[in-house]
């Protein structure tokens, strides 16, 4: 989602600063702050110094292994921000799950072909840290192999979508919010997906082709056509198709126990519904208010905890 900024005083954002020059001298993945909520971790992946936030309810016990949600921030966005704004943690304390929030490099995600920003200029590796992201969470907290979920918005979304494409840890599922493929890819790994997309949606068309909104130029594959690769490669069954308002869910029975869902939404546009409202420079950009029609959080959780990995 387009926006991250927030009136901090001049003291804490001397803190944020001094937190990122010492991720140099920090072995991966180790701890580097604490704050509300969450930690600060550190971690050297290609050559570049990368943090993550990372979420554990005080109530999960580490006796037993946990899921994984990796939340990936839009263009312009940052872990701080997705935390922040579409409701993990308190998913996470209900469930019982473990939440990380990585930041991309100058709040962007190389996500291939027309996106995004500076991340895809300069081809940075974002398959390779999400990869390297894994295997440092693995190290740090016990992780459950089979239950590793990928969710993003936008720039956030179409990383998402990459690394079911490229990306080499077998995660279960994807949850693509407002957003698509930003690239050709010839073939996906088998897993579970849901998509969500706001029908006037004029920064990611959901039909496909430039947007008439943001800054990213070129065009988007369409949705539904960024879908039918998942269902064409996992012997998915045609989608059962059901409607509760404004909102249409499209469910397609794939092979061992998988599912290709789409939920759409009429009348909302470039937003994460259920999320918190837009700040200043969310207007500025142009991004939507969020969807009441649906809590697309909570609908990920219920479709990820359905999901665990099956063998490829």
């Amino acid at each position: 989602m387009f926006g991250w900024l927030s009136s901090m005083a001049a003291p804490k954002r001397v803190f944020a600063a001094i937190l990122l020059i010492l991720a140099c001298c920090l072995a991966p993945g180790v701890l580097m702050a604490q704050e509300a909520g969450s930690q600060v971790h550190g971690l050297s992946d290609g050559g570049r110094e990368r943090t993550y936030r990372l979420y554990r309810p005080a109530s999960l016990g580490r006796q037993m292994p946990a899921p994984l949600v990796i939340v990936i921030h839009g263009g312009f966005g940052s872990g701080s921000q997705a935390e922040g704004s579409y409701n993990w943690d308190a998913q996470a304390d209900l469930h019982g799950f473990v939440v990380a929030y990585p930041d991309g490099i100058r709040h962007s995600w190389n996500a291939g072909g027309i996106c995004c920003g500076p991340a895809l200029r300069e081809n940075v590796d974002d398959v390779g840290f999400l990869t390297s992201l894994i295997n440092a969470v693995f190290r740090s907290d016990n992780i459950d192999p089979r239950r590793v979920y990928l969710t993003g918005i936008s720039n956030g979304a179409a990383m998402a979508y990459r690394y079911a494409c490229e990306g080499s840890y077998p995660v279960a599922a994807i949850g693509p919010v407002a957003g698509s493929f930003s690239f050709s890819c010839a073939s996906v790994h088998p897993m579970s997906v849901m998509a969500i997309h706001g029908l006037d949606d004029r920064h990611v068309p959901f039909a496909g082709g430039q947007g008439t909104k943001g800054v990213t130029k070129g065009s988007w594959n369409p949705v539904p056509a960024s879908l039918e690769l998942f269902r064409t490669g996992d012997s998915c069954e045609p989608p059962a198709i059901s409607k509760a308002g404004p909102v249409k869910t499209e469910v397609s029975k794939c092979a061992r126990g998988r599912e290709v869902v789409l939920i759409t939404v009429e009348g909302a546009g470039h937003q994460w519904p259920g999320g918190k409202a837009r700040g200043v420079v969310q207007r500025i950009l142009g991004a939507d208010t969020p969807s009441t029609a649906l809590d697309a959080t909570s609908a990920l959780w219920s479709f990820f905890q359905q999901h665990p990995a099956q063998p490829r």
